[in-house]
């Protein structure tokens, strides 16, 4: 059974003016979410800014994220990381702690072998009994997780159940589902492509546009599995210049100026991200206005 089908909201971490977790927003968004049909949160992700929270902060907000979800829509807690034994650990806290699934992004910087990313995927799996997604990020991490490896794992793990695919690569991803035939659920990590990687066999995404637009992300991606792909590419291509502007610089940047701007108070990201230039934040904030977005 799938973690989850639609649109999983790669969610922000809202923070105050000395840099500290905004709990109080946090639990805004999160309502925001469910009262507008996102089917599932991601919590201390890339969009998360997990790279810069420590484990305190990090495991706090997984666990935070949990109690005042309450069971209504899937957590999936982020806790990927490019030293095996960390990501076990933060996994088995998580598991703890009552999410519903982890995230597993591939080891960034010291990068891995294939075989390497078996056995380190293989080792989180293996450490915990909630289902893991793998998280194949080629232009983040360096490593690519091969169609081949992705299914392998899925046959050989039990509790490999899903990837999220934002290599871009869709040769890639048909020969993923290819060789898959259903053993992996493939979500597409990238917004400018939903619509493309649903008609592979994909059931939905994990997504930085649903931070603004929840309904539409959802929308788009339940007239992809209920096979109304003329209303679901309509609404993929109008939102092709807002997605445009919440990537033109580097995720998540853009998304919490977004927010900003829609009213919520997401404050700035942490060093080494900076504040969006004023130039762009014109550019969001007129694509934000066309496409609808409001708080």
């Amino acid at each position: 059974m799938a973690i989850f089908k639609g649109s999983g909201v790669a969610l922000v971490t809202p923070m105050k003016e000395d840099g500290s977790i905004n709990y109080e927003v946090l639990g805004e968004l999160i309502e925001y979410h469910i009262a507008n049909d996102t089917d599932a949160i991601i919590i201390c992700g890339t969009s998360g800014e997990a790279p810069t929270l420590d484990d305190d902060e990090h495991l706090e907000a997984i666990r935070y994220t949990i109690e005042k979800t309450a069971h209504r829509i899937p957590v999936i807690a982020g806790t990927g990381s490019n030293n095996t034994a960390h990501a076990i650990m933060m996994s088995q806290e998580a598991e703890k702690m009552g999410a519903d699934a982890v995230l597993l992004v591939t080891p960034y910087y010291n990068k891995a072998t294939q075989n390497g990313l078996i056995r380190h995927f293989t080792a989180i799996a293996n450490s915990i009994s909630i289902p893991c997604i793998l998280y194949n990020v080629p232009s983040r991490t360096g490593t690519n997780i091969l169609p081949e490896t992705a299914v392998t794992l899925a046959k050989t793990v039990p509790n490999i159940v899903a990837i999220k695919e934002a290599s871009g690569n869709f040769s890639q991803v048909a020969k993923l589902a290819s060789l898959a035939q259903g053993c992996i659920d493939i979500y597409s990590g990238n917004d400018d492509q939903i619509v493309p990687l649903c008609s592979l066999g994909g059931l939905g995404v994990i997504s930085v546009l649903a931070n603004v637009a929840p309904k539409e992300t959802h929308d788009m991606v339940y007239a992809c599995l209920e096979g109304r792909y003329e209303e679901a590419c309509a609404i993929q291509l109008k939102a092709i210049p807002l997605i445009d502007q919440l990537f033109c610089e580097v995720n998540p940047i853009p998304a919490k100026a977004a927010l900003n701007l829609l009213g919520w108070n997401c404050g700035i990201p942490r060093l080494p991200l900076t504040e969006m230039e004023a130039a762009h934040q014109e550019n969001l904030a007129r694509e934000l206005k066309a496409f609808g977005c409001r708080k």
